[in-house]
């Protein structure tokens, strides 16, 4: 609605405060330390490829914020993801001129006293500056690039812990013989099926039933290749998605000053951002799905014939018994995370923005999606290795013995009841750590994302 009025020259550096400040308008909880840092390189790397037309120094007094390792208080909520993100990026913008406010070395504080604690003083916009400042989608990409990389590391361990369970509910290793993927050829199926089959070799735990009157394993079983696998091409496409944002001009205008161009457009819609996540929070969802009903089979003496929730003297201990029911509960919340935030669109700025791609709260539920399955594959770890314990007299796979290993130096076995709160947070940290993955990789060989 504002977009026909002509600023005069005399109030153009008025003008650029002003858009600051006026689109500061976010709410909620601040965004994490990671996740800020994350936006700001994103927003250097956007503004230097040259095509905004912002000034050499005021990406020079950006860079010297994350540089002096200031994190500017953005609130999580109020980006519809077309113009970009433009309140978050407002209110990471306001610390420049000395306003807004900032954590430095653990104290929240105003702009003007961060600014002077790194030794900077307050830039002065120039003309177009403002505008440059908050049109982009680097919140959306940064939450992503993220979401992204814990969903290549998570796809992996979901494959170490469908193994361990494999072999403690006395599996097959048919389903992941090379014959079966190469008829049917999606690179990420294959990818899981030989990831599994190098955790469990040498397992003298599938060796001794070779021969058992069981034909056919359960499906959570039988096709975890196929279901991890179609997960990890989601995420792949997910990524190249990132990337490409991570190194694209997202503003509007767009300059290019080899031919004097100054061009109107679009960059700035989150769309293919929006998408991809979406896509990304379904697709890790799976991965929760499926191993839920493994930790089912684990806790169920009619399905696994081991002890009736991994634990002695059931009924005086209910051992992993409300674990599963965390697990199921964490699975129920993915699926109400998981409904597209893409399909919204509410018209703003008097009808000109007339679709918008609700980019940001995609890249906020892919988020909050990926850590509820990092616990439910915590549970599924912790399920699995108390199995393994039982098998005392039989060695199991390589890559499942180190991670088994791993785990029992970092928590004990459940003999009696004890609060598993804490052991679901120490698991989830040995998966984030990468301590559970690099002592497999080590043992088999590097896990394949895809």
């Amino acid at each position: 609605a504002l977009s026909d009025v002509v600023i005069s020259k005399k109030d153009t550096r008025r003008l650029q405060e002003n858009i600051l400040m006026s689109h500061a308008a976010g709410v909620g909880e601040p965004l994490d330390e990671q996740t800020v840092r994350a936006v700001m390189a994103l927003r250097i790397k956007d503004l230097a490829r040259g095509h905004s037309g912002i000034r050499l120094e005021t990406v020079q007094h950006l860079v010297a914020l994350l540089n002096w390792g200031v994190c500017p208080v953005i609130p999580r909520k109020g980006s519809v993801g077309a113009s970009g993100d433009l309140a978050p990026l407002a209110h990471l913008a306001l610390v420049l001129l000395g306003r807004g406010e900032a954590f430095y070395k653990g104290r929240r504080i105003s702009g003007r006293q961060v600014l002077s604690k790194c030794g900077l003083t307050p830039i002065q916009l120039e003309s177009g500056e403002g505008l440059a400042l908050v049109n982009g989608t680097q919140v959306m990409t940064a939450i992503g690039a993220l979401g992204v990389y814990d969903a290549i590391r998570l796809s992996k361990m979901t494959d170490i812990a469908a193994a361990m369970s494999l072999e403690v509910l006395m599996g097959s290793r048919t389903e992941f013989n090379k014959k079966i993927h190469l008829v049917r050829p999606h690179p990420g199926q294959a990818t899981a099926a030989d990831n599994m089959e190098r955790i469990i070799q040498n397992s003298e735990i599938i060796t001794s039933h070779k021969d058992c009157s069981q034909i056919q394993d359960a499906y959570t079983l039988r096709c975890s290749p196929q279901v991890h696998g179609a997960t990890k091409d989601a995420i792949d496409y997910c990524r190249n998605v990132i990337q490409t944002e991570m190194n694209s001009s997202t503003n509007n205008p767009l300059i290019f000053s080899d031919s004097q161009d100054f061009l109107l457009g679009g960059n700035f819609h989150g769309q293919p951002v929006a998408l991809a996540l979406d896509f990304l929070s379904i697709a890790v969802s799976e991965l929760a799905n499926i191993s839920e009903r493994r930790i089912e089979r684990l806790v169920n003496p009619m399905l696994s014939g081991l002890p009736a929730f991994l634990v002695s003297d059931g009924g005086l201990n209910s051992g992993f018994m409300i674990a599963q029911y965390t697990a199921a509960a964490l699975v129920s919340e993915n699926k109400v995370l998981c409904h597209p935030a893409s399909v919204d669109s509410i018209p703003t700025s008097a009808n000109k923005e007339d679709h918008v791609s609700m980019g940001t709260i995609s890249a906020r539920q892919c988020r909050e999606v990926i850590k509820n399955t990092e616990n439910v594959i915590a549970i599924e770890l912790l399920c699995a290795a108390q199995a393994l314990d039982l098998f005392t007299n039989l060695k199991p796979g390589d890559g499942t013995l180190a991670a088994y290993q791993v785990i029992r130096e970092a928590i004990s076995p459940l003999e009696t009841d004890r609060v598993l709160s804490k052991d679901i947070a120490n698991m989830k940290e040995l998966i984030r750590s990468d301590r559970i993955l690099r002592p497999v990789e080590k043992r088999v060989g590097r896990l394949l994302p895809v």
